[in-house]
């Protein structure tokens, strides 16, 4: 029982210094938001549908690119900018509400269902290897006795 007790603990670290990345969870900032119009709509039966934008950041008009489908032509939606807007060209911004990472709180919970999963792991090798092999015994066959005819 060590051993699964071991294997579980030595996941469990390996996991915790991995990371927020193991868990899917990134902490990165992707900018900051700011207003932009919806100048070319995408529909929404592709997969890949992007959206054409323009936001305004430091004074200077921007066009830019925004993985979404939906919003019609006109329509105001906030996006998160880049830091570093390039000069030219258009730039690839996200919808500001729905960036990777808005909740910290996921960590921990992943790694207590990481726990959880060890756990129930042991438990479930632990109780298949404390299991007796049986053999497996012939039925007794029942012998009637003859009756007289």
């Amino acid at each position: 029982m060590a051993i699964p007790a071991a294997a579980g603990v030595l996941v469990v670290l390996l996991a915790w210094l991995a990371g927020p990345g193991l868990l899917g969870i990134g902490n990165e900032v992707l900018g900051a938001p700011v207003q932009a119009e919806v100048t070319k709509p995408a529909p929404c039966d592709r997969p890949d549908a992007k959206e054409t934008v323009k936001f305004t950041v430091g004074g200077k008009a921007h066009e830019g690119t925004l993985d979404g489908c939906g919003h019609g032509p006109g329509e105001r939606v906030e996006v998160a900018v880049p830091d570093v807007v390039p000069d030219q060209g258009p730039v690839a911004v996200t919808l500001a509400d729905t960036s990777m990472g808005a909740s910290d709180a996921r960590r921990p919970l992943g790694l207590a269902l990481l726990v959880f999963a060890c756990f129930s792991g042991g438990m479930f090798v632990y109780l298949w290897l404390s299991i007796p092999l049986r053999p497996k015994t012939a039925r007794p066959t029942a012998v009637r006795p003859k009756t007289a005819s």
